[in-house]
């Protein structure tokens, strides 16, 4: 509504009520009285309606007490106690920061493995709490490996030894299935459809309904004939300077064989943990800044855009090639190289990182200093994060998430360590949050190297029991509210100790608020947006989604 005129509508109430005025300034004041309720009626009328007028909101909660993504009623998300200690959050719907492309875990040989020992039906029921937006969590950002990896059965490539021309080149090796003699940890285990691997598990989760997730796709290894320095198979050493050309055509090879097999990779990264030349124990191969920068420039890029995977005018519109893809604790020295070399520069979207040590992030502060260096030196570049995982405590894989930890640095408590990271790197620019494999069994294998780690699912390959880890609904916390396209936006509150949020706008209008409490006590928390006010309280030790939807 516009400008009003306050006369005609004094002269209309005038003879409705039979009231004779004089309208000189002087005697409006004498009138104000009536007046009043007139103008406040007209200024109410114009004030535009509020995008979140109509909004309710739906609390989400996991917590050490036992809540499992659970559903708060209105009486257990309000406080009844006047001694709770009260957080007032003010969302900031307008003030817009980075697209967020999705969140989730990988497919791996070893979760492909598992799932080929139970039942068809337990297995569909699997990837539906994983992919499905209504009855899983939604999983939308996922990761696989080029040639074997850490959780893999076994070593293996694409191609027979020594073969320049990559004339033996097949992706045969991802979708072969299982023998059950690949390692003593799987021999003897009764297998519910051997033929089962790697791309029927991308396709079988590509067909449940509402699954839409993007796959990055990274190399542990080459094989070992073209390094040199090597530990042991396809371990440690460095690729050799004369196989790059090869190396970068057989990288573009898989992404053409998997487009075949109807996979379209979204990404790819050109080393997995590239600063592992002499310290893995498992599939590696090292690359210096200065290699990772001349491999990308001169090789693997040229090679992507020749095959049509990589379209230098929008990098958007075709493969994204992430580099680095190691600790974010010494990500911006690497990427230095290849981001300060435009002909370098130019092939790379992104950075992709890790978060390990497990027990030296809090006393790091989760690298936020990191995080804002690699957002503020190099803003038109986008940030993954690729890979997390823990060790399994396999005599308690529920609880171990909620109790000290270890690795070789320190001390951590997972659940609490998952939060502060993926809520830190959020607030930090990064667009994107995975873990490593998203099913492992319940000892965490089969992995042949003797570093066995939790999963968001694991599963008892013998007895069929499929066990949901609180890592499972912590990603949901994230992954379900928060979907593909969505935006960070502001959110401001008073500082409290052990409390940490963020906040997201999703295409379709509604917010999702996650909160984490670290305290040893409940808080109320008062959220604002705009003219509304939601009330929730969050239990000790507790993340929290509070989605604000449309009715």
């Amino acid at each position: 509504m516009g400008v009003f005129n306050i006369k005609a509508i004094i002269e209309n109430y005038k003879r409705k009520i039979n009231i004779q005025y004089d309208l000189k300034i002087s005697d409006i004041n004498k009138t104000k009285w009536l007046l009043l309720p007139i103008i406040s009626m007209v200024l109410v009328n114009c004030a535009p309606k509020s995008t979140y007028q109509d909004y309710i909101s739906d609390v989400y909660q996991t917590s050490q007490s036992g809540d499992n993504l659970k559903l708060l009623s209105s009486v257990e998300a309000k406080s009844t106690s006047t001694d709770v200690k009260k957080v007032t959050l003010e969302i900031l719907p307008n003030e817009e920061f980075q697209k967020y492309y999705g969140f989730g875990a990988s497919f791996t040989e070893s979760s492909a493995w598992n799932l080929a020992t139970i039942p068809v039906e337990s297995r569909k029921q699997v990837l539906t709490k994983l992919f499905s937006p209504t009855e899983g969590a939604g999983f939308t950002l996922t990761r696989t490996h080029i040639n074997s990896s850490d959780y893999s059965n076994n070593h293996y490539t694409y191609i027979e030894e020594g073969d320049e021309d990559l004339s033996t080149f097949s992706i045969h090796e991802d979708m072969k299935g299982f023998t059950g003699d690949e390692n003593d940890q799987v021999r003897g285990i009764e297998l519910i459809e051997p033929s089962y691997d790697i791309i029927p598990m991308i396709l079988e989760a590509s067909s449940i309904p509402g699954a839409d997730f993007k796959i990055i796709a990274s190399p542990w290894s080459p094989p070992s004939w073209m390094k040199t320095g090597e530990t042991s198979e396809m371990t440690n050493g460095s690729l050799r300077p004369e196989y790059y050309g090869i190396w970068a055509e057989y990288m573009s090879k898989y992404v053409t064989a998997y487009k075949e097999q109807g996979i379209t990779l979204w990404g790819i990264t050109p080393q997995n943990e590239p600063l592992h030349a002499h310290d893995a124990h498992w599939d590696s191969n090292g690359f210096t800044p200065e290699q990772g920068r001349d491999f990308l420039r001169d090789h693997l890029g040229p090679q992507l855009v020749k095959d049509g995977h990589l379209n230098l005018e929008d990098l958007e519109s075709g493969l994204r090639v992430l580099i680095y893809d190691h600790n974010k604790s010494t990500m911006n020295d690497y990427v230095q190289k290849t981001y300060e070399d435009p002909e370098a520069s130019k092939y790379a979207w992104g950075t992709a990182f890790h978060w390990y040590t497990n027990s030296e992030l809090k006393g790091n502060n989760w690298y936020a200093d990191e995080l804002a260096e690699l957002e503020k030196n190099w803003p038109n570049k986008g940030m993954i994060h690729t890979e997390s995982s823990i060790d399994i405590d396999a005599n308690d894989p529920i609880g171990q998430y909620w109790r000290a930890s270890t690795d070789y640095a320190g001390t951590f408590v997972p659940f609490e360590t998952y939060a502060n990271d993926i809520i830190t790197d959020l607030n930090h620019g990064t667009q994107g949050y995975i873990e490593w494999c998203s099913i492992l069994s319940h000892k965490g294998q089969p992995n042949p190297y003797d570093n066995f780690n939790s999963a968001p699912v694991l599963i008892n390959p013998t007895t069929d029991e499929v066990i949901y880890t609180p890592l499972y609904y912590l990603l949901s916390h994230f992954s379900k509210f928060i979907r593909p396209d969505a935006k960070r936006i502001g959110i401001k509150a008073n500082d409290v100790d052990g409390l940490i949020y963020t906040a997201a706008k999703n295409p379709d209008g509604s917010i999702a608020v996650v909160v984490y409490n670290n305290n040893e006590e409940a808080h109320e928390l008062s959220i604002t947006l705009e003219t509304n006010t939601y009330i929730a309280q969050i239990a000790p030790k507790a993340l929290q989604t509070i989605h604000l939807r449309n009715k």
